[in-house]
Parts: structure tokens; sequence; C-alpha cells
């Protein structure tokens, strides 16, 4: 018999399902929202990144239908080719305003945008010190680089000033790589302790802003504006497809930077460019972080009262976060999915995060600016209900 060479195929999936680990989409089959419809069922949705509740909104919406009316449905090449709209560039000037840089450029995508950033600024002769926890994007685009990457321990700057005295004379360029917010936790990088040890050991240093855009800071602009760091000297990376409702990423930065990344950024140049749906509903969304102060008044109003009814009055193992991120953590993979689904029965669609995309399993929240006060209590209840699993 000729072996078959895609068997391998079936014994992987096994091996996930056996590990608990295996992962399937689930269907939605309304508008974004603080509530939605689930396989048929209406649930309370504490599984959004849909921070400020943008991308439902109205304002949104027909932005996006007046550019695909006048633009079309695709921007049908790269923008170096024939795929650039001045939305673009529109879009690009808006996110270096909020961001207070000289300049930005827009991705099709967050992921594509830290990839083809950290790939084109550092190399084979060069040092990438990584915190542990980073999203799978960065360490991607530090694997694409060809850089010499170590990690150091999660937010510890000890750790990472040591591993500065050990390597960093060793190699020509060093890039710190972080996210400001931490995606499954919710928990900040020590961003000015990092700009410190960065000017101290001649490193240029990146931060991904996808989970604090539109939520920190006095403008929305995110963790650098949060710790008072706007106009230091670093590379802001991060998404429209967060707490700006859209689809797309964006590097913001000096405009040396962003000029050097149009022409060696591979993610940028050889990618479609974001559709004028996309971008004119990221620039509307932009438009309302800045003039809307009040949502992220909401959002924060939300995470107090999370975090006062969970440790106050029910005592629940919740991540103690300034962030919308809360993490629940259970004892394994198994428990965790079926904590999932004990809550999708009691009306609350809060996912399951299992290895290896955490080393710990858990139930992921995360908050909006428009889930009322019932919401989020009925979600302690019935947390509460499920603490003993």
């Amino acid at each position: 018999m000729t072996p078959n060479p895609y068997a391998w195929i079936d014994k992987s999936l096994d091996t996930i399902r056996r590990a608990d680990w295996y992962r399937s989409p689930q269907l939605i089959e309304s508008c974004p929202g603080p509530r939605v419809k689930l396989a048929g069922d209406w649930l309370i949705n504490f599984a959004t990144n849909d921070y400020l509740g943008l991308a439902g909104d109205d304002r949104l919406i027909q932005a996006a239908i007046a550019a695909t009316q006048e633009f079309g449905t695709g921007t049908t090449g790269s923008r170096l080719v024939g795929g650039h709209r001045d939305l673009h560039r529109q879009l690009e000037q808006a996110i270096a305003n909020l961001k207070q840089t000289e300049d930005a450029l827009v991705f099709s995508s967050g992921y594509l945008a830290n990839l083809g950033a950290i790939a084109s600024i550092v190399g084979q002769r060069d040092l990438i010190l990584s915190d542990k926890y980073n999203h799978s994007s960065l360490k991607n685009g530090a694997i694409l680089s060809g850089s010499q990457t170590v990690e150091y321990d999660h937010c510890n700057v000890e750790d990472l000033r040591t591993q500065l005295e050990q390597n960093r004379a060793s190699y020509r360029k060093c890039l710190i790589v972080t996210d400001s917010v931490f995606s499954m936790d919710g928990d900040l990088c020590p961003l000015p302790k990092l700009l410190d040890l960065a000017r101290q050991f001649n490193c240029m240093l990146l931060v991904d802003e996808a989970h604090a855009t539109g939520v920190f800071g006095a403008s929305g602009a995110g963790c650098v504006e949060h710790f008072g760091c706007t106009g230091e000297t670093l590379i802001q990376v991060g998404t429209l497809s967060k707490a700006l409702g859209s689809l797309g990423g964006y590097v913001a930065g000096s405009a040396a930077l962003i000029d050097f990344l149009r022409n060696r950024a591979p993610t940028w140049i050889y990618t479609t460019g974001l559709t004028p749906a996309d971008t004119a509903a990221a620039l509307e969304a932009v438009k309302i972080v800045q003039q809307e102060p009040d949502r992220r008044d909401r959002l924060q109003q939300n995470i107090e009262t999370l975090k006062y009814a969970a440790f106050n009055n029910c005592q629940l193992p919740i991540s103690n976060s300034i962030s919308p991120i809360f993490s629940f953590p259970l004892k394994d993979a198994a428990t965790a999915l079926a904590a999932s689904t004990k809550l999708k029965e009691m009306g609350i669609f809060a996912p399951a995060i299992r290895p290896p995309t955490v080393s710990v399993s858990r139930i992921r929240i995360s908050l909006m600016a428009n889930h009322e006060p019932a919401h989020l209590q009925q979600l302690v209840e019935t947390l509460g209900r499920i603490a003993p699993m």
C-alpha cells in the first residue's frame, strides 16, 4: 500500500482532542454588542474586544457603506502598485494625530503590522528581548526577523536588565518588545521603566497597543499616553479591530521609521491594501474616540463595578485588573471547557482559553462600555455558581 503523506493530520488532530485543546468557531448571528445571538440563543457577551461598543455603532456602519459605494468593495492590489486611496492616508494622519507621532502606516491587520515592523527593523546580527507573555504576532515577528531572541520574565524589569547586561554588547542593534496591555491577563507593562532601560542600553522599544488604543489615556491614545510617555522615542503598533471596531493594524512613530517601513516591510509592500469600508469605519472610530471620552468613563465604571462585586461581595478568584480584561483561572483545560459550557447554559458568553495559548487554563472575561449593571451582576452571580469547579 502506498503511504499516505497526509496521514499525520488525523493523528495530530486526535492528539489535540485528547488534550482538550481542540477548537472550533462559534456562530454569532447578530450585530456586535453587549448581548449577542449565539447559535440561536441570546447571551450576555463577555467574549469581545469591542471595548467601546463601536463595532455596531451606526456611524461606523454608515461610513463603511458610503466608502463602499464610492470606492468599491476592495482595493484590488498592494498600495504601492495600485491599491492606495486617499482614505488610507487620512486614517494614517488621524492615527498619528491621536498618538502624537510624526506619522503612521496602516496595515491590513494588526498581526501583519507586528510581523512587518519587527522583521524589517532587526535582522540576523541583532537582538530581541521579548516579554514571555507577548502576543503570538510579536513572537512570530521575532522569528521572521532571524534575530537572536531572548525572553525575559513577564513584566520583570530586573530580569530584563540582567539580560541586557549579559547580551546587549554582543549585538549591533537591540529591540525590546512588549504588549502594553496583555491580552489574557489584562495587566499593563511597566512602560516608563522599559523606556529607561532602552535609553540606558541604546535599545529600540516596540510597544503593542492593541488592547490599549481607545481604552487608556485622556484622549484614548493608549498606555503610552496613560503613563505620560507621549513624545518619547519608541515604536507604537496596534490594531483597528478592537476598541476601534473595524479591521486592520498600524505602526506609529517617527517620519523616518514610517518611510523606512513603506520601503522594507514585506507585510505592507506585498499585501492588498485595507478595504475602503474598513478604512472609513476606522477613521470614524478614531474621531469618536477623541470626541466622546464618556465612553472610556463608562468602561472604567464597569471595570470598577465588576471588581467591587467580585472581590467585596463574592470573593471570586478573578484577576485584579485596571483594564477591561479579566482572567478567571481554572485547574485544567477540561475544567475550563466545562465552565464555558455551563456559563452559556446560564446566559453568559465567555470563552475558555487553554494551552498552548496560555499556560494556565481560564475563562477570559472582557468588558464593554455599554454593558449594563445588570449584565455585570449576572456575570458575578453566575461565576459564583461555577467557582468550585
